[in-house]
């Protein structure tokens, strides 16, 4: 795996963007098995680590989480709940370029939002100062040294896949030259890259982070929790497992970024015998943090990846920053902010972190996998409503003009406990565009010249006339309709090949609505690496439809509460919604139109 700034201050390139998901192997039981299940139950039946498992959620505030980062939540969180032990919320924040308060809050909601507590929140920066203690002891123990190496020196000096490194020239310094070095890089006598503390380990292992690991760097920056007291930052190598055995945690999942991190991992650990060290974490009992420490086991599972869209946090970035997405919320992301918005429910998102199992095998999740877990919910449990989004004026000329009535129609067809609602039916309605045609194609079963078809919960109407303008379009159909054909009379009964909605005129009530559909029109926009993943953004991912006409009831919906319109798809009430103008954003279609596309 490529290095980056996270693990090496000297390393130029960003974390590679190979996106390394899970099978879909989706089992048919209540709590599918896998691999981390089976070794985590395997250990709590040996009483190892006293028979718990203690996880974490270790974010980096550097950004919004995504839908990769859900499937991290929903594992460290279930697998502690399901074996009794309890999982701590821990911004890795030992970056403090790139972290802002902002994104630990909005991490912090979207953990809430999907139905999790923490047992403790912490920061890694929490332990700054044990940390710094670490370095000192494996200074001591002849075990780390103050580097002179500027970064292309270093790059130079660590070799090659095929050949060895090269030992630093400042690797055997004295352990009181570089006692003394470290100390006046923490009081800030040094410039930003000038000096850094490396791990002593072995510049010949095959394995690249092996190779004298850079542990601190300076950074003369501000940090987002600790303020100015410190000019000099731990490596995430290095603040990674020690943060785990600090807090007790006895299994660290990680994605598989880190599978050849984890003798780096296991190399700290042993060295610095974090549980035994009470100088160690003297710290923590000064600052009441302390937390029963342990000697953690790290295990790699393969991340989550979706097609039609990207999880790559400098991707999304750009989307954002060049304005190509209406803010990290936008409902076409795979931000969790963006699909809370689009409508996706803390159940759905669940329930397919389950369906699409934990392995270590790479594989990419189709995106209507994701989107049925949402149809599966609605279904059971959105109210009913109905709306039209392109209106187009009936009039029925045989329904008396004073005359009003409520058609009484089942909130949820599938679930009468929810009740009924009654919709206002009126001489004057709206019907969709659509579903007329003067000039229609064959099998066409809506309203046509001629043709007669049934109002959803309400009567059957007949084609009388149309109104047109003076560009020749259809502007107001005539209709009759049929006053023996509601529910309950002696024409209910009689059938029509069509039923389509409708909203009465006097009583809809005007709303924005955005159709939002998929961002990329390629299943892989990465694709190439040569070729720019923005130029296959979909231009119609975001159709904006003005003055559409739904039932007057969802006047008094609250941002947030979903419905599903009839035939139309499941729609979840904006926060730009007023009082006087709601606005309706789509979560998915009734059907997945884009399994069509691709067959």
């Amino acid at each position: 795996m490529p290095y980056n700034e996270r693990f090496d201050p000297f390393w130029p390139e960003k974390m590679s963007d190979t996106n390394r998901p899970d099978d879909n192997t989706a089992d048919t039981g209540a709590k599918p098995s896998h691999f981390i299940r089976t070794i985590i139950s395997k250990d709590v039946a040996a009483q190892k680590q006293g028979g718990q498992g203690v996880t974490r959620f270790p974010p980096e505030p550097n950004g919004y989480l995504h839908i990769g980062h859900a499937k991290s939540i929903c594992l460290n969180f279930g697998i502690a709940q399901e074996f009794t032990g309890q999982t701590n919320l821990r911004f890795d924040d030992t970056n403090p370029t790139k972290e802002d308060l902002s994104y630990v809050k909005a991490i912090q909601e979207d953990v809430s939002w999907l139905g999790f507590e923490w047992a403790h929140k912490r920061h890694a920066s929490d332990y700054f100062e044990v940390f710094y203690r670490c370095a000192v002891k494996l200074v001591k123990q002849g075990q780390a040294f103050v580097c002179d190496l500027n970064a292309e020196e270093v790059r130079e000096y660590r070799g090659t896949l095929t050949e060895p490194g090269r030992p630093s020239p400042y690797r055997e310094r004295s352990v009181e030259e570089n006692l003394d070095l470290l100390e006046r890089m923490r009081k800030g006598e040094f410039e930003d890259g000038s000096r850094t503390l490396r791990a002593k380990i072995d510049m010949s292992s095959g394995n690249m982070n092996l190779r004298d690991p850079a542990i601190y760097r300076v950074r003369k920056v501000p940090h987002q929790n600790t303020g100015d007291a410190w000019c000099i930052y731990p490596m995430y190598d290095f603040a990674h497992g020690l943060s785990d055995a600090i807090e007790g945690i006895t299994h660290s999942l990680c994605t598989l970024e880190f599978e050849d991190h984890r003798p780096l991992y296991d190399w700290f650990l042993d060295q610095l015998d974090m549980p035994n060290d009470a100088w160690l974490t003297e710290p923590l009992k000064e600052k009441d943090l302390w937390l029963q420490p342990s000697r953690p086991q790290q295990i790699e599972f393969s991340r989550l990846n979706l097609d039609f869209t990207v999880l790559s946090k400098r991707r999304l970035i750009q989307l954002v920053e060049e304005n190509h997405v209406n803010g990290w919320d936008d409902p076409r992301l795979p931000t969790l902010a963006g699909i809370r918005r689009r409508g996706y429910t803390p159940e759905s998102i669940r329930t397919f972190c389950e369906e699409v199992g934990v392995t270590k095998s790479v594989s990419i999740i189709p995106m209507g996998v994701l989107e049925n877990t949402l149809r599966d919910d609605m279904n059971q449990r959105a109210p009913r409503a109905m709306a039209v989004l392109k209106p187009l004026k009936v009039v029925l000329t045989n329904y008396p003009e004073d005359q009003e009535e409520l058609m009484d129609a089942a909130v949820h067809p599938q679930n009468p406990d929810m009740g009924q609602r009654q919709v206002p039916f009126t001489r004057e309605l709206y019907i969709e565009q659509d579903d007329f045609s003067e000039n229609p194609p064959g099998k066409y079963r809506r309203l046509k010249p001629g043709g007669e078809v049934r109002l959803r919960h309400g009567y059957i109407i007949k084609y009388q006339d149309v109104v047109k303008n003076d560009l020749g379009e259809v502007v107001e159909v005539h209709c009759t309709y049929d006053p023996d054909t509601h529910s309950g009379l002696p024409g209910a009964s009689r059938k029509v090949k069509g039923t389509i909605h409708w909203v009465s005129a006097k009583h809809a009530v005007a709303a924005d609505v955005r159709l939002y559909d998929r961002l990329f029109t390629e299943a892989n926009p990465l694709g190439d690496k040569e070729r720019d993943f923005k130029e296959f953004i979909n231009p119609e991912s975001l159709v904006e439809v003005q003055n559409a006409m739904v039932e007057p009831h969802l006047a008094q919906a609250e941002a947030g509460d979903f419905f599903q319109f009839e035939r139309q798809g499941y729609f979840v009430l904006d926060p730009d919604s007023s009082a006087e103008r709601p606005v309706f954003n789509r979560s998915v279609g009734l059907r997945d139109t884009w399994a069509k596309i691709k067959k």
